[in-house]
């Protein structure tokens, strides 16, 4: 008979070998019994311990979401500390945009995780959107704005069209890096690269800043 010591640790090989696959294929090109091969058992034990695909996929999203609510969370506190300045406003930005590359960087298979639900959306699974991704962005959304007004910087600025753009392009960035004018691939995670992306996303948010201000 097994030991809830042993449950637990079927729970999180199957929670952790489903969060590879799901960031590797994607939610329709993910069996559940790849991930049950993949562990080890039979797909009646993982059924057992974490249900059926649907249930697993929303469980690994909702684990990549803690992480990055928290990360995120964390970063918005050190955000709304700033002083009420232009300048200030701006190097408070630059820090909050530096901290989420970061996290992009430290927990890789979170950004996989959404590119992946971005290019292969499974429709039994839409609460992804409304229980995650929708009202992070929207908090994220509103404290920039409200640190924005505070600077009095906000004419016209599309504030979340500025978060998705640093979302987006830290999260593709993050996973492929860039080529080069010689086809090769620029690895990410080297400083060189990270330095130049970081001056390009602080470039981003000073322009959303100078043309409006």
């Amino acid at each position: 008979m097994p030991t809830r010591d042993d449950e637990t640790s079927s729970r999180g090989r199957i929670l952790a070998t489903a969060t590879d696959l799901f960031a590797q294929r994607g939610y329709e090109a993910t069996s559940t019994r790849s991930i049950a091969d993949a562990v080890g058992l039979n797909i009646a034990t993982v059924a057992y311990h974490v249900g059926n695909k649907s249930a697993l996929y929303l469980e690994v999203m909702r684990a990549a979401h803690a992480t990055q609510r928290d990360a995120v969370t964390e970063a918005l506190v050190r955000l709304a500390e700033c002083e009420p300045t232009v300048e200030a406003t701006r190097r408070g930005l630059h820090a909050f945009v530096d901290a989420y590359l970061d996290f992009c960087l430290r927990h890789p298979e979170v950004p996989a995780l959404w590119m992946r639900r971005w290019l292969d959306e499974g429709e039994d699974v839409s609460a992804v959107e409304e229980e995650f991704a929708g009202p992070l962005v929207a908090r994220v959304s509103e404290e920039v704005r409200r640190v924005l007004e505070r600077a009095r910087i906000t004419r016209d600025l599309d504030v979340e069209m500025l978060v998705y753009s640093i979302v987006w392009t830290s999260h593709s960035f993050s996973q492929a890096g860039l080529v080069d004018a010689s086809g090769t691939r620029q690895d990410p995670s080297s400083p060189q690269m990270m330095d130049r992306f970081r001056r390009h996303l602080h470039g981003l948010v000073d322009g959303a800043i100078s043309l409006r201000a």
